[in-house]
């Protein structure tokens, strides 16, 4: 796929505080239109892993699925098309004042802490790999990264890039290859033109052109099932197109006016996403009986504005707004029920899909546990997206991945 990079920045500017939408919130975020691009795509991942699936092609080229890496930070690496230069950076290469690093001297100068020691390792070893253009990828470990641990009687090399511990079995082929390499990244993104600000962007990496390096290890984040075990059988996809037309029914029950106004009203729509995230890091998801909850919890967000005001014309303003929203609320609680029902179905689509994606994996997961030992975990995600159009959502299990996330503490810097 390829946009101008302006473009391609405009949406991403849009979509700073969100960035890729989970598939069921695309019901709170896209109003009618994303959610019935939601149920889209999982029609067409079903379609794609049947047990006579093919990649499926449309108006907005063919799906593509790729599995989210948790690594971190970004990383864009290449040459400068203005000056010929190798450069690295993060995102703010693109921001107004852009950062971009040609030298050590200049990382320090842009950037502290685990960011730069990351920028670092990238600006010293990423130009053996002779990128054309401007590649973006996901750090994932740099030498002083890399552990040898005993997991379950085990033994792999261990990188901790962000919530996730990658694993490799320590006699595996790719154990030698991590074991040689000064860092690691997973790339999926490139840019070419001849400024930067006119740069196209392809989602469909080629790393067959980069030049091979014993210091790099790096591989692209495209899903591939060589081993057969993510195809659904003909129970699976008969209970999935189950599920998928449930929540097609629901979705036409409920007033496309509402989804929308949602979607374009920030403040119930932060209200609800915000409220819902609190579940998932209680390990839940959203429900029909939580409406109340909800409901409740505005009321006393609102409270607390009016009790902290200080002015009388301050706590009648926010008196009338918070009487104001809560009885949109209430007139909208039963098919607010509906949406989070609707959510609900395409949680179960979606899971369904995820247990299958997830038997193709060549890297162990681990997460964490409070005593400082390990649980086994999958991988972050996976994101579908049209080959072309800029549609794209991430399917990501929240009670596993999602809710540690929140809870981890993060061990680079910016």
């Amino acid at each position: 796929m390829m946009i101008k990079l302006s473009q391609y920045l405009n949406e991403a500017a849009a979509e700073k505080d969100r960035h890729l939408t989970h598939i069921e919130d695309a019901v709170l975020e896209g109003g009618v239109t994303g959610t019935r691009n939601a149920i889209q795509f999982l029609i067409s991942l079903r379609d794609m892993f049947a047990d006579d699936g093919q990649t499926i092609s449309e108006a907005r080229g063919p799906l593509i699925l790729r599995t989210k890496f948790d690594g971190a930070p970004a990383i864009y690496a290449g040459i400068n098309p203005e000056n010929g230069r190798f450069f690295v950076g993060s995102k703010s290469i693109f921001a107004k004042n852009a950062k971009l690093n040609y030298t050590e001297a200049d990382i320090r100068a842009n950037h502290t802490g685990g960011l730069a020691d990351k920028l670092s390792d990238a600006l010293k070893y990423l130009p053996e790999l002779g990128i054309k253009g401007i590649a973006h990828g996901d750090f994932m470990f740099s030498k002083s990264d890399l552990k040898d641990e005993t997991i379950d009687g085990k033994k792999y090399i261990t990188f901790r890039p962000n919530t996730i511990t990658y694993a490799v079995p320590a006699d595996s082929k790719i154990a030698a290859q991590v074991r040689a390499a000064k860092i690691g990244i997973v790339f999926h993104t490139t840019y070419h033109g001849k400024t930067m600000q006119t740069l196209q962007t392809h989602f469909d990496i080629n790393i067959g052109e980069f030049r091979p390096s014993r210091n790099v290890w790096y591989r692209t984040n495209k899903f591939i099932d060589v081993t057969g075990r993510a195809t659904l059988t003909k129970s699976e996809n008969s209970r999935l197109t189950s599920i998928l037309s449930q929540a097609g029914s629901l979705f036409r029950t409920i007033p496309a006016s509402l989804l929308n106004q949602i979607a374009s009203n920030d403040s119930y729509r932060i209200h609800i996403m915000s409220f819902y995230n609190q579940k998932i890091r209680a390990g839940q998801h959203m429900a029909a009986g939580h409406t109340a909850q909800l409901i409740q919890w505005v009321g006393d967000k609102y409270q607390k504005q009016i009790d902290d005001a200080k002015m009388p014309a301050t706590k009648a303003k926010r008196k009338a707004e918070r009487d104001m929203i809560l009885r949109w609320y209430r007139q909208n609680a039963s098919e607010l029920k509906k949406i989070f029902q609707l959510q609900n179905l395409l949680i179960d689509a979606k899971m369904m899909l995820i247990s299958k994606f997830n038997q193709v994996n060549d890297l162990g997961t681990f997460l964490h546990t409070p005593s400082g030992g390990y649980k086994v975990t999958t991988p972050e995600g996976y994101v579908a997206a049209w080959s072309s159009g800029g549609d794209a959502v991430k399917l990501v299990d929240r009670m596993e991945f999602s809710r540690a996330n929140f809870l981890a503490v993060k061990n680079w810097g910016k």
